[in-house]
């Protein structure tokens, strides 16, 4: 085999690693009676829908609230945050009282993530995570995690006031 055929077939296989590799992310077709810029939850698929204006929606796989942990309903982005600091919800720190009352952000025990999207209900969050297993499974006590590029990717799309849906 040639250096250039080696050449071609490596970045070939560079490409299906990437199209299948850690972002969750898809264009996908989207219908339902929310306005474009709205953030949809679908608890049971596990997924995050970005909805745009043209029938179509991004899509994000994430994880979500725990059985019994789990809320429904809308709320609105209150704050954005990059690499944001945490401290666990009293609830957490019942069941967790090992847990410092603060973890610094950027921190690798930092259940945040590179970036998180405040919610106006309660003490919920869209988030990244240090956790990537954990996408595509019931995990949290009721925030949305996401990849970390993916919150990255969704947070340079909303803005403070986007309106959030969590359906079952």
């Amino acid at each position: 085999m040639s250096i250039r055929a080696a050449f071609t077939l490596a970045a070939i296989i560079g490409i299906a690693a990437t199209s299948t590799g850690a972002s969750a992310r898809e264009v996908v077709p989207f219908e339902a009676r929310v306005s474009p810029g709205t953030v949809v939850i679908r608890t049971a698929e596990r997924r995050l829908y970005y909805v745009r204006g043209d029938g179509t929606a991004l899509r994000y796989r994430v994880a979500v609230g725990k059985p019994g942990k789990q809320w429904f309903g809308e709320a609105r982005i209150d704050g954005k945050y990059v690499r944001p600091a945490w401290s666990p919800p009293d609830e957490v720190k019942r069941d967790n009282p090992r847990l410092p009352d603060v973890i610094p952000g950027g921190a690798a025990n930092n259940p945040m993530g590179a970036r998180a999207l405040t919610l106006d209900l309660d003490e919920y969050a869209i988030h990244g995570t240090n956790r990537p297993s954990s996408i595509g499974t019931y995990a949290s006590y009721g925030c949305i995690r996401m990849l970390n590029e993916d919150i990255v990717d969704l947070y340079e799309q909303v803005s403070v006031g986007t309106r959030v849906v969590v359906v079952p």
